[in-house]
C-alpha cells in the first residue's frame, strides 16, 4: 500500500474558493469518482471527485477553508499498481492521434453529402465552416431564463438578427447573431437557464478557412472540451428532467424531505442563495430535494407556493386572503398570464412596501426659468443630435441634493444595525416598456454634464424598450426618479426601490398662479413626490432635501455652486 496526496484540480482560474462540505471522513473507503469535497465560488458550486480508489488516511482541510488549485485535500492509502491496469486499458482503447485526425474529415464529408473527397477538394474561397454561437457578456448575470427562440434550424440569419430572448429578474434582452449564416442546430430551448458562454446554436458560415484551418480548429475545440473545468452546480447530473424536478420538489405533507434542523448547515448554490435573499426567504426553512438535501430553485418555488396557500401565516399579521372570484360568471373575460418581469416587479414592490415604513412628502418646484433656458437650448441640442428634456436637469439637481444630504445617499444594512454611506452618486430612472417596468442606472451623475446626461438617458431608455439592457446596467443605484411626464396626474406615492432609502416621483407640469407680493403671476410648477424610508430619514431630513432640490430646479445657476 502507498500513500498519495490528493490535491485540488484545475478550477478554471478560481482562487480562494470556499469549502462548503467535506464528504468523507478519516477511515472511509472511497471509490474512484466519489465526491471528496464540495466547493462554492461566487458563481457556482462544484464537487471534487476522487481520482482513484483507496482509504482516507488524513484530511488536510475543513469547512470554511479557502482553497485554490494544487492545495492538498487529503492523503489516500492506495493499493500499489492499482492504477496500472486502468491506465493500460485506457491507452489501448484510445485511438492513435493520427487516426483520430484522419477520422474527423471523413465525418465532415459524410455530413456534406457522403463524398469522401468533397471536403478536401473544396476550394478555400468557398469553404463553409460551422461556428458555435454563445451567450455574450451579460454583465455578470447567471442563470438567465430563455423566454423565446427567434430562429429555428434551417433559418438563414443576418448579422445582428435576434437569435433568442433572455429574461432576468430585472430585464429582458435579445441576443443577436454575430455573423451571417444558416442555423444548423439549436443548442438551447425555452425555459433553459443561460449564462455568459452558454452555447446557443451552431451556424454554417461561409468563409475562407482552408481544410487545414478547419482541422486545426476542430482539434482545438476537442482539446478545449477535454480540458474544460467543471464550473456548473452539481445538481443537474442527478436530475432527469424539469418535470422530474418539479415532481421531486413538490411540497406535500407525506413525501417532502424535512427542512434543515436548527444548527444544521444549509446547502445551496449561489444562484439559489441570491434568489432567496431577493425574496427574503430563510433557507433553513426550505426542504432540499437535491443530493445531501441541497436546495435547488424548484424547492424555493415550491416553498413560495406553500406560503401562498397560507397567506395569513405568511403575512405575519393575520391578513385574510383576497377571495378567489370567478369573474366569468358576470360576463366575458380574457385571461392573460403576467410576464416574468411583471411578476418579479410585483413581488419586489410588495416586499418593499411590507418591509419599509414609507412616508411621502409633496411639493411643487417652480421651473419657469429652467423651461425658458431649455427652449433657448433647443437649437443647440438639435445640432448635437440629442433632445434636452427636463430629466437631465432633475438628475443633476438630485445628484447635488444627494451630495448635500448623506442619509439619502445611503442604505440600511440587512441586520438594521448600521448605515452604509455611499461616496458615489448613481441614479436610476424608471422606464415603462412593453415587457414591464425596468430601472436602468446612470452612473456618476454628479460628474457628468447636462449634454452627457441627455445622451445617456436617451440611449438607456431605447435599450430598455428594445430589451437590450444588461443586468449590470440596472445595478448599483443610490436613488431613483420615477416620472409620469406627460401621462398626467398631480401627484402619486412612489414605492421605494429597496435597498435604496428614497425615490422621487415627478408628475405633469402645470401653469399655476403664484403670488409675488404684488400680484399673481403665471408660473410653471412641477409637482414632486418624495417617498423615503422612515427608519433612516425623518421629516426634517426630507424637508431639507426637498427644499434644496426645489431651489436648484428653480434657479439652475445653483448647480454651479
Amino acid at each position: 500500500m502507498t500513500k498519495e496526496t490528493i490535491k485540488i484540480p484545475d478550477l478554471g482560474g478560481g482562487e480562494g474558493v470556499e469549502v462548503i462540505e467535506v464528504c468523507v471522513a478519516v477511515g472511509d473507503v472511497v471509490e474512484q469518482e466519489d465526491s471528496l469535497l464540495v466547493l462554492e465560488s461566487d458563481k457556482a458550486s462544484m464537487e471534487v471527485p476522487a481520482p482513484k480508489s483507496g482509504k482516507v488516511v488524513s484530511i488536510a482541510m475543513s469547512v470554511g477553508d479557502s482553497v485554490s488549485e494544487g492545495d492538498a485535500i487529503l492523503e489516500l492509502e492506495v493499493a500499489e499498481g492499482s492504477d496500472e491496469p486502468a491506465s493500460e486499458s485506457a491507452a489501448e482503447s484510445a485511438p492513435e492521434p493520427d487516426a483520430a485526425a484522419e477520422q474527423t474529415p471523413a465525418a465532415d464529408d459524410d455530413t456534406d453529402g457522403g463524398n469522401d473527397t468533397a471536403g478536401a477538394a473544396q476550394p478555400a474561397s468557398t469553404a463553409e465552416r460551422t461556428e458555435t454561437v454563445k451567450v455574450p457578456d451579460v454583465g455578470g448575470g447567471e442563470g438567465i431564463e430563455v423566454i423565446e427562440l427567434c430562429v429555428a434550424e434551417g433559418d438563414e440569419v443576418n448579422e445582428g438578427d435576434s437569435l433568442i430572448v433572455l429574461e432576468s429578474d430585472k430585464a429582458s434582452m435579445e441576443v443577436p447573431a454575430p455573423f451571417t449564416g444558416v442555423v444548423s442546430a439549436m443548442l438551447i430551448k425555452v425555459g433553459d437557464a443561460a449564462s455568459e458562454g452558454t452555447a446557443i446554436a451552431e451556424m454554417r458560415v461561409a468563409g475562407a478557412s482552408s481544410a487545414s484551418d478547419a482541422k486545426a480548429e476542430q482539434t482545438a475545440q476537442q482539446a478545449e472540451k477535454a480540458d474544460a473545468p467543471v464550473s456548473a452546480e452539481p445538481e443537474p447530473k442527478h436530475e432527469a428532467s424539469a418535470a422530474a424536478r418539479e415532481s421531486t420538489s413538490a411540497i406535500t405533507s407525506s413525501t417532502s424531505p424535512a427542512p434543515a434542523a436548527p444548527g444544521e448547515q444549509v446547502y445551496a448554490g449561489p444562484a439559489v442563495r441570491k434568489l432567496a435573499r431577493e425574496f427574503g426567504i430563510d433557507l433553513s426553512k426550505v426542504s432540499g430535494s437535491g443530493p445531501r438535501k441541497r436546495i435547488v430553485k424548484e424547492d424555493l418555488h415550491a416553498y413560495v407556493k406553500q406560503l401562498a396557500k397560507a397567506p395569513a401565516a405568511a403575512a405575519g399579521g393575520g391578513i385574510a386572503p383576497i377571495p378567489d372570484v370567478d369573474f366569468a360568471k358576470f360576463g366575458e373575460v380574457d385571461i392573460q398570464p403576467l410576464s416574468k418581469l411583471d411578476k418579479l416587479t410585483a413581488a419586489n414592490m410588495h416586499r418593499s412596501w411590507l418591509n419599509l415604513p414609507h412616508v411621502t412628502q409633496f411639493d411643487d418646484a417652480d421651473i419657469t426659468e429652467l423651461e425658458d433656458f431649455r427652449r433657448e437650448m433647443k437649437k443647440e441640442a438639435e445640432q448635437r443630435g440629442v433632445k434636452l428634456t427636463p430629466l437631465p436637469f432633475l438628475l443633476k439637481a438630485a445628484a447635488a441634493a444627494l451630495r448635500g444630504n448623506a442619509k439619502f445617499n445611503a442604505s440600511l444594512s440587512a441586520d438594521g444595525e448600521s448605515i452604509v454611506y455611499k461616496h458615489y452618486v448613481h441614479i436610476g430612472m424608471a422606464v415603462d416598456t412593453p415587457a414591464g417596468l425596468v430601472v436602468p442606472v446612470i452612473r456618476d451623475v454628479d460628474k457628468k454634464s447636462l449634454w452627457e446626461l441627455a445622451e445617456e438617458t436617451a440611449e438607456l431608455a431605447k435599450k430598455a424598450r428594445e430589451r437590450k439592457l444588461k443586468p449590470a446596467e440596472m445595478q448599483g443605484g443610490c436613488f431613483t426618479i420615477s416620472s409620469l411626464g406627460n401621462i398626467g396626474g398631480t401627484g402619486f406615492t412612489p414605492i421605494i426601490n429597496a435597498p435604496e432609502v428614497a425615490i422621487l416621483g415627478v408628475s405633469k407640469l402645470a401653469v399655476k398662479p403664484v403670488w409675488d407680493g404684488d400680484s399673481f403671476q403665471p408660473r410653471k410648477m412641477l409637482p414632486l413626490s418624495l417617498s423615503y424610508d422612515h427608519r433612516v430619514i425623518n421629516g426634517a431630513d426630507a424637508g431639507k432635501f426637498f427644499t434644496e432640490l426645489a431651489q436648484m430646479l428653480a434657479d439652475i445657476r445653483r448647480l454651479l455652486l
